[in-house]
């Protein structure tokens, strides 16, 4: 029987234990915190939105784009709601986003443990792994208590993202110790903070529209959703969705624009037409009010203040071109990224481990026979929507099995 010993009781952690110890391995998993799996408490706003059953390449980013879908193909959406079934826990589905159906993370994650006590993990909490040590016979895990013999070892430490549950970038050392290199790991899924100073005025603004995010006249990411406006920046899903742009951007010290649409579902032609049919209708309403009812009260003033029209003057007597230039404003509302918010406010992070050293198919180092990683330590990120999640299952279900062969 191998001993399999797994660094990080995080999602990926649980998921290569689990496949670990069902194969037949004995398995010892090793966490730095006092519990295991506090992440995932956090995740889907409490909910745990665990996978999505939309499920393409471009949901995963890295390095090397090809190399996540290998493994999400070994264990995909439709297996991870399978796992969590024979476990107890039955999904529901929220067009695609698959979520615990008593729409508490803690099922999810007290399913897992109860499987881990149910295959005999030995689960041990508090240990700090300082270097690992391979030898001609397996490992030798030196910790901040006593040493630890393993047969294989699967390092499933995290990234750097949210830190106080665990993931506090210590697993990248490890990993660079035993030879791997690393692609510059940075802030995803993230807010961002803008230079304008007008944001305090808007803070707590929620709109419907698109952003994008610009460097050097070309358009890099666009989504849409709500965007949340704050009194430093923007944040909202879209905003996350497109953070791993700006993130790297900024990394390279270039200028970063992003542009906020706030009427996606109109072209500026459109939304012109609309507007000078809206002055039209009510003439004498003063400009001040002339935009409510069709965003927030805050919003509307900030966008007539922006365009320098004065707040007392009659909708009525806006001239075409003025229209225009409020047009511009509504469809390409411009702010300058300055930075991200912190790793602490991160839902994960993009880079990681060069996935060029890992094996696609095993997930085993290429420098180090029998280990092997799994979850945010590698150089892969997903959209937000369960798809970091749908990761961890995958790359924790991989390396778990491929490390009992």
């Amino acid at each position: 029987m191998r001993t399999i010993a797994i660094i990080g009781g995080g999602a990926s952690g649980m998921m290569a234990a689990v496949t670990a110890a069902s194969q037949g391995g004995r398995v010892i998993l090793l966490e730095h915190k006092d519990r295991i799996g506090k992440k995932i408490l956090s995740t889907g706003n409490g909910r745990c939105n665990f996978t999505n059953t939309h499920q393409e390449p471009l949901c995963y980013h890295s390095e090397n784009p090809l190399f996540p879908w290998g493994i999400i193909s070994q264990f995909d959406a439709r297996d991870a709601i399978s796992f969590f079934l024979q476990l107890g826990v039955y999904s529901k589905n929220r067009n695609g986003y698959i979520y615990p159906n008593s729409d508490q993370a803690s099922s999810v994650l007290d399913a897992l443990r109860m499987e881990l006590t149910r295959l005999h993990v030995d689960i041990r909490t508090k240990v700090e792994v300082r270097q690992i040590l391979p030898g001609k016979k397996g490992f030798t895990l030196c910790t901040d208590h006593e040493d630890v013999r393993a047969d294989r070892v699967i390092l499933c430490t995290g990234s750097k993202a949210a830190p106080a549950t665990g993931s506090d970038g210590s697993g990248y050392d490890l990993a660079k110790r035993l030879g791997h290199r690393m692609i510059p790991v940075l802030p995803a899924l993230v807010q961002l903070r803008c230079g304008e100073k007008f944001f305090k005025a808007i803070a707590g603004v929620r709109v419907n529209g698109a952003v994008s995010i610009w460097s050097g006249g070309e358009c890099i990411a666009r989504d849409t959703g709500e965007i949340q406006l704050t009194d430093y920046g923007i944040s909202g899903i879209p905003v996350f969705q497109v953070s791993r742009y700006a993130s790297q951007l900024l990394y390279e010290k270039k200028e970063v624009i992003a542009v906020l649409d706030f009427m996606p579902d109109f072209t500026e032609e459109q939304t012109e037409a609309f507007l000078s049919a809206r002055a039209k209708t009510r003439p004498e309403k003063p400009l001040e009010m002339f935009l409510i009812g069709l965003f927030h009260k805050k919003l509307s003033e900030l966008l007539i203040k922006e365009v320098g029209l004065p707040r007392s003057r009659a909708a009525g007597d806006l001239t075409a071109e003025e229209i225009k230039k409020l047009v511009r404003l509504i469809k390409n509302f411009r702010l300058h990224v300055t930075s991200t918010n912190s790793y602490e406010q991160a839902q994960v992070c993009r880079g990681g481990i060069d996935t060029a050293e890992v094996d696609e198919n095993t997930l085993e180092s290429r420098f180090v026979p029998g280990l092997y990683f799994a979850g945010e330590i590698l150089d892969v990120d997903g959209m937000c929507g369960g798809y970091n999640l749908q990761w961890a299952w995958a790359s924790g279900y991989t390396a778990g099995k491929n490390s009992c062969c």
